[in-house]
């Protein structure tokens, strides 16, 4: 433990700009990790893993449908879970939510099973951290509506109540503070091959007033930034982004791919809901200018479409609420699903007759554009419209299988491959 102590503040030394200068006199919670001083917060109470709740959503499970081979467990119970982030020392899984906390979820002896699920960092104060990633060294990331937090070595630090914590982006510095809304808040995030911060910013209007188009541009809202792991270089990396809750990238050729939600309001049989590639930072995918895919907005109806402008590389079902996505890697499944894609729709509000709530599957072709998305998971939504759980993010195990979290349900599901 001494070695891995050692190591984290050697990591954190280089990384975290905060740690140069810490406070004389720390005055909050989080000043008191950044300086590796005890908050006095007593350690959180698990969250219960078995009884009423657990059996009825095993139950809920047996309805879901899956290709021939495949099968779907409970994982764990996480109340709010949404997007997740498997650490890469030991697999601990950290999960979001659009609430106040970030749960870690334990596995340890290694059944596929959780053993224990708490709340990660108990005596910070977050406010909507609905992101998580991990860099390829351990540091962990979370993003939330206005700030963005560094926990070097969380897998090791989690067991504690005081965690090692860094300040990557402060309160207020991820967007001007006057643009914050209860709408579009859910940030996500991932490190990228040139070892940067990639964070998505979605825009909180419908369709944004054009007085707004400038200032959006300029801090990306509506877009996705990158930056230093420190929080230094900030820039905008895309734009024409109406809200994106998912992006991974593609390690066959380095590019970012990311889901859209689309513009409410235009019935239920339009817009398409989108997956997009970005092949070179500077690129515009359209919005508001178009709805979804093709179809024009009301509001820009008549207004010029810059040039250049990039089209979706798939369309998905009007209103379906595409939300996390990842490039499958592991080895578990089928020839036919490595490499292609795996994302979470969460079905939206704004539809007569709902759809979504299940794991869709896009798959690669040779060339690196997508083959039309086809349904992977499906059964959280009845026939008579009534929502079993609503999938919000996908994640893999070392193992190869695929985590799928469910912020209704508040649980973590495990799709594993057991056919010949």
């Amino acid at each position: 433990m001494k070695s891995i102590l050692l190591a984290a503040g050697s990591i954190v030394a280089l990384a975290s700009p905060s740690l140069a200068q810490p406070a004389a006199q720390p005055s909050s919670n989080l000043e008191k990790l950044t300086s590796f001083q005890s908050t006095g917060t007593e350690e959180p109470r698990p969250i219960a893993q078995e009884g009423r709740r657990a059996d009825a959503l095993r139950r809920n499970l047996e309805k879901i449908q899956l290709p021939a081979g495949f099968k779907i467990e409970l994982y764990a119970v996480v109340p709010d879970a949404r997007h997740m982030a498997v650490g890469p020392n030991a697999s601990v899984v950290f999960v979001g939510t659009r609430k106040n906390n970030v749960y870690v979820v334990t596995d340890r002896d290694k059944d596929r099973v959780a053993d224990e699920v708490k709340q990660f960092a108990p005596s910070i104060a977050m406010k909507i951290p609905n992101g998580v990633c991990f860099s390829r060294d351990g540091m962990l990331y979370v993003v939330e509506q206005n700030r963005v937090l560094q926990f070097p070595a969380a897998e090791f630090f989690y067991e504690g109540p005081d965690v090692a914590a860094f300040v990557v982006a402060k309160q207020g510095d991820l967007i001007p503070p006057a643009e914050e809304s209860f709408n579009h808040t859910a940030r996500v995030c991932r490190i990228g091959p040139d070892n940067k911060l990639y964070v998505a910013l979605g825009q909180p209007f419908n369709v944004p007033a054009k007085e707004k188009l400038d200032l959006y541009k300029r801090t990306g809202i509506g877009g996705i930034i990158r930056m230093d792991q420190d929080g230094k270089n900030r820039e905008v990396y895309a734009t024409g982004i109406r809200n994106s809750v998912g992006m991974d990238f593609n390690p066959a050729d380095k590019s970012l791919w990311f889901t859209d939600n689309q513009v409410d309001g235009m019935g239920d049989d339009q817009p398409p809901g989108e997956i997009n590639r970005i092949a070179s930072q500077g690129q515009n995918f359209g919005f508001p200018y178009y709805g979804g895919g093709t179809v024009r907005t009301v509001e820009y109806k008549d207004d010029q479409v810059p040039a250049g402008v990039v089209g979706p590389q798939a369309e998905t079902d009007p209103h379906a609420a595409d939300l996390g996505m990842m490039f499958y890697t592991g080895r578990m499944f089928p020839q036919t699903y490595q490499g292609g894609i795996f994302t979470a729709q969460h079905g939206s509000w704004n539809r007569t007759k709902p759809i979504g709530a299940r794991v869709m599957f896009t798959p690669v072709k040779p060339d690196g554009t997508a083959d039309k998305p086809q349904v992977f998971a499906e059964g959280w939504l009845t026939e008579n419209g009534e929502y079993l759980g609503r999938p919000v993010d996908v994640a893999m195990l070392p193992d190869g299988s695929l985590l799928v979290s469910d912020d209704t349900a508040g649980a973590v599901y495990r799709i594993s491959y057991e056919g010949r």
